[in-house]
């Protein structure tokens, strides 16, 4: 299934895309799933493919605004520094590849699919990062290797956007640069478990401006999805509707010489042939 949470008509919903429309299941599941975000704590989802198994779609595609797909998870775990090379583009050669970089994102840095990506008016350097991103879906804490994957509902992509002067206004602080308002994007939908299967390597391409920026496979990650998940659930409970960013290959703006910052008017598309494709224009806050 492919689960999009949006608003339509005014009034926020969830559903599954079928085609180029959306079958309302807020509509059709009732108050006990105001949110996909509840499906997923309430371990609903197999319940929500029942009700949408050969129902028409409500709304065509063209009258949705598309939320990201989990609004307002519990935590946005970010990997940073994960795929072959990245290190020497970020000018780290000291980077310890022992254990994964990690750092978390509010939910309102992230915007969805085809909705605004915003340069703020305190920096000029918007950069991109495509990735893709794991969906939680059940509970666990010191997760085994093998079992990692097991936790996984979904398969989604973000546009992790950074404003990078301002990941170095602190020897050792990254946040503030990885967590402007509405600076990345998470979408376009949540690909369910059961239609990706991890092992075989996903093509991950970044394009600004139909431009070719970003180019690789999951095969040129340093750390996989089971690594990250059975890591990161050492420190922390991972809970229904938590999301792990995985990492961003080669081939961001600051890379280049000069760098090649997003500016207004920017087209960004994130695209992996399994999930889909992450689009958004560039605009300068208001």
């Amino acid at each position: 299934m492919r689960l999009a949470s949006y608003i339509t008509h005014g009034r926020s919903g969830f559903g599954a895309v079928v085609g180029t429309g959306v079958v309302d299941m807020r509509l059709r599941m009732g108050p006990r799933f105001p949110t996909l975000l509840d499906v997923l704590r309430q371990g609903a989802l197999d319940e929500l493919r029942a009700g949408a198994a050969g129902v028409r779609p409500d709304y065509p595609l063209s009258e949705v605004r598309f939320l990201p797909p989990v609004v307002g998870p519990e935590k946005i775990l970010c990997v940073g520094v994960n795929y072959a090379g990245r290190s020497d583009e970020y000018q780290d050669p000291a980077h310890d590849t022992k254990h994964p970089n990690l750092f978390f994102r509010a939910p309102g840095s992230l915007t969805g699919h085809l909705q605004p990506l915003v340069r703020p008016r305190e920096s000029e350097q918007l950069d991109y990062e495509g990735e893709i991103a794991l969906v939680i879906g059940k509970r666990g804490r010191r997760i085994p290797l093998a079992e990692a994957l097991s936790h996984v509902a979904g398969y989604t992509l973000c546009n992790e956007g950074t404003v990078r002067d301002w990941l170095r206004h602190g020897s050792r602080n990254i946040t503030p640069g990885k967590n402007f308002d509405s600076s990345g994007s998470l979408g376009p939908w949540i690909v369910t478990a059961d239609e990706i299967d991890p092992t075989v390597p996903m093509r991950l391409t970044t394009r600004v401006n139909g431009e070719m920026r970003q180019d690789a496979t999951t095969a040129s990650m340093i750390f996989g999805f089971a690594e990250l998940i059975a890591y990161a659930s050492v420190f922390t409970t991972l809970v229904p509707g938590d999301v792990i960013v995985t990492g961003t290959p080669v081939g961001a703006g600051a890379r280049f010489e000069p760098p090649r910052w997003l500016e207004p008017g920017d087209i960004v598309e994130v695209a992996v042939p399994e999930i889909g494709v992450l689009r958004n224009e560039v605009i300068d806050e208001p």
